[in-house]
């Protein structure tokens, strides 16, 4: 038992190490149409993204099992930004996109019921097939992107600018995704609008 959870501890590492400062690539650039996409949120409702035209759209990738995840919701701070947001008017989506059987992935009920736990204020994509998360060329969580009404990408890469598993860098850190969505809203133009995203790499 030991040697397993020491051999786990070692891919969850790796995991880490190749996760972080991965960058979104393969063509998405800031001020390009966000490709589009259609799929069935946790609950089995439909969710495309042509159909939210005209609203600030942020995509989030997760996994609750991912230590620079928990960072931000174990401390709150996730669902804080949905909340502030979703109470504009943006919809965010919450995307997990391990492969059945990787740790990340989560059968419907159980995803439902965790995000229950942590108070989860967005609408949960699955996407066990990793469709939508080589969409977008997605490769750690959390990795972010912002939408805006006319269906561009406005901002794409970590949520802030302190890549640790911290909570106590959280109020030092800049968050990015809030900024994006504060200037553009704003009618400004988005002042950092790309970043490196880091956390635990997806497992397709």
């Amino acid at each position: 038992m030991i040697a397993i959870a020491k051999f786990g501890l070692v891919v969850c590492s790796l995991c880490f190490a190749l996760g972080s400062g991965a960058a979104p690539r393969g063509g998405l650039a800031v001020g390009a149409a966000a490709p589009t996409f259609q799929s069935a949120d946790s609950n089995g409702k439909s969710v495309s993204l042509n159909s939210l035209r005209g609203k600030f759209v942020v995509l989030e990738w997760s996994n609750f099992t991912c230590p620079y995840v928990q960072k931000h919701y174990n401390s709150g701070n996730m669902q804080g930004l949905q909340r502030k947001y979703t109470g504009k008017g943006v919809v965010w989506l919450t995307v997990f996109s391990n492969a059945e059987g990787m740790p990340g992935y989560y059968p419907n009920p159980q995803l439902n019921k965790l995000a229950a736990q942590k108070r989860v204020a967005s609408t949960l994509i699955p996407d066990p097939s990793g469709k939508l998360g080589r969409l977008y060329n997605a490769r750690n969580t959390p990795t972010m992107f912002v939408i805006n009404p006319e269906g561009n990408i406005i901002y794409m890469g970590g949520i802030d600018d302190k890549a640790t598993p911290d909570v106590e860098d959280i109020p030092k850190a800049k968050n990015y995704v809030s900024a994006a969505l504060d200037e553009a809203m704003a009618g400004k133009p988005v002042s950092v609008p790309t970043s490196r995203p880091y956390g635990c790499g997806i497992h397709y």
